[in-house]
């Protein structure tokens, strides 16, 4: 099987993971917008621990704050080079633990 964009629109996972990819955490062109990069990167974690805020939000900052040592890596490492949390905050937190 093929995997075509056609085919990709018909599964409603696809869809709603497209959605939360748009606009995972801010609103494009807000001062709280994240990357593309940090999007993706943190696209499961967002699924696992807040995809009980809606996409765009104030909650789902807040959640993925309060999700923070249980975030994967890669979406540690996007949001860190995104300048969204300081790898020193990372290692403090992680410390804490």
């Amino acid at each position: 099987m093929t995997l075509s964009l056609k085919n990709l629109t018909k599964s409603p996972l696809i869809v709603a993971a497209a959605i939360a990819i748009i606009g995972l955490v801010g609103q494009s062109g807000s001062a709280a917008a994240v990357s593309l990069a940090v999007k993706r990167a943190c696209m499961g974690d967002y699924f696992s621990h807040c995809s009980n805020h809606a996409v765009g939000s104030p909650g789902v900052r807040r959640c993925m704050r309060n999700a923070g040592p249980r975030l994967s890596k890669r979406c540690i490492n996007a949001l860190i080079d995104a300048g969204e949390v300081s790898r020193s905050e990372v290692s403090r937190r992680a410390a804490q633990r």
